[in-house]
């Protein structure tokens, strides 16, 4: 989009647009120019019916999102916490684990997917996918190339994979995947400026355009991160600005808002901020956002769990289910769904069953999350430890 602005240097303590001309005062068109044609946008094309059913069996009551899309390279320390080595073998024994657990679909959704995962098979010969698709789970897969510095900024990041995007997306529909991942992060220790706030909000539309050209119902997901000691009010104060951002974005590229699902996380105080917030606190907090910023139109909005412990994220989830919304409200969970199961597995065989069984637990707890039913007793001491990891990368 062009754009005749001129910015000054930015102010790393404010979220605002500095610059001696902002986005609310583009310039107005002559009156001795002929008036333009108004032309109606025709997005997603022959998908659109698909979008939707996607979208809406994916935020169905009681269901929810697990996350499996890790880097090779992350998913390598994963393995090493336990002991393992970070090889082929290893990871698809992991990842084998969790698509294959029995009863699954009763809790989860959708299953987004690292791309070697999506291509892969089972010990016994079986394309991962087709394990999802027999529980009614959806498969989805992450799209983006990861971050790296946004120059100008204030050593903040941008996201990369933009480029070839079009035709990654319609190998991976033709591969079984019918949703897509595009992770971006916003640090409020670094500002947020605004030149990061605007390339994360363009870059998460295009890539949501591209997805729903490609069939695939795009999520949404503008982490911002945990990182600081900042109070709660603060980050409300930044999530309203990014996400208003991303909508505005996200209806210039003419993206179908029925056709894609937000992964925003929740409104929290900054982790190293002297005073925790109360799982009401936080559930008002992030549902005032939400109802300030999200259009009723989008289907689900499927939260991050961003390095809470196991228990946090579902008791704040529960939270903000007490009431209805105008939308799905769940959860996209990896470490807080993943966490008790790689402790029990250990890396064993004759430990898998447990480890699905510690599965099961977790997503049936965020179910119940979902549903405003959970009451989180009986919850194990490992469940409540925290994961928060400062300057965290997947």
């Amino acid at each position: 989009m062009a754009s005749s602005a001129t910015f000054a240097k930015l102010d790393a303590a404010s979220s605002t647009w500095i610059g001696r001309q902002s986005l609310s005062s583009r310039p107005q068109p002559s009156s001795r120019l002929a008036p333009s044609r108004v032309s109606l946008p025709i997005r997603a094309g022959h998908y659109t019916d698909e979008l939707l059913k996607t979208a809406k069996t994916i935020a169905s009551p009681g269901r929810g999102i697990l996350a499996v899309d890790e880097s090779n390279a992350t998913c390598g320390k994963r393995l090493d916490s336990i002991g393992l080595g970070n090889t082929e073998t290893n990871r698809q024994a992991y990842r084998q684990l969790l698509l294959t657990t029995p009863g699954l679909g009763e809790y989860i959704s959708g299953a987004i997917l690292f791309e070697e995962t999506l291509y892969q098979s089972t010990t016994d010969g079986k394309k991962m996918v087709d394990c999802l698709v027999e529980q009614n789970i959806v498969p989805g897969i992450k799209v983006d190339k990861g971050l790296v510095p946004l120059p100008g900024s204030n050593n903040e990041s941008w996201c990369q994979g933009l480029d070839g995007l079009a035709s990654r997306t319609s190998e991976y529909y033709k591969q079984g995947a019918r949703f897509a991942k595009w992770r971006t992060v916003v640090s409020i220790p670094c500002g947020p400026s605004a030149l990061a706030v605007k390339e994360a909000a363009w870059g998460l539309a295009r890539y949501a355009a591209i997805s729903q050209d490609s069939g695939l119902v795009p999520i949404v997901e503008p982490e911002i991160l945990l990182d600081g000691d900042h109070g709660i009010e603060r980050t409300l104060e930044v999530a309203e600005k990014v996400w208003s951002e991303v909508i505005f974005y996200l209806a210039e590229n003419n993206v179908v808002f029925e056709g894609i699902l937000l992964k925003p996380s929740m409104v929290t105080p900054g982790a190293e901020h002297k005073e925790r917030a109360s799982p009401e606190t936080i559930a008002n907090h992030t549902l005032t956002m939400l109802r300030r910023r999200i259009p009723p139109a989008v289907p689900g909005i499927m939260f991050l769990s961003g390095g809470q412990s196991e228990v946090e994220a579902t008791l704040n989830l529960n939270a903000m289910n007490q009431s209805p919304n105008p939308w799905h409200v769940s959860f996209s969970y990896a470490r807080a769904l993943q966490n008790s199961v790689l402790k029990t597995w250990k890396g064993q065989p004759e430990n898998v069953e447990a480890a699905q069984k510690a599965l099961l637990v977790r997503a049936k707890a965020n179910s119940l999350a979902q549903l405003g039913k959970y009451t989180g007793e009986d919850e194990s001491a490992e469940a409540k430890k925290g994961m928060f990891v400062k300057g965290y990368t997947y």
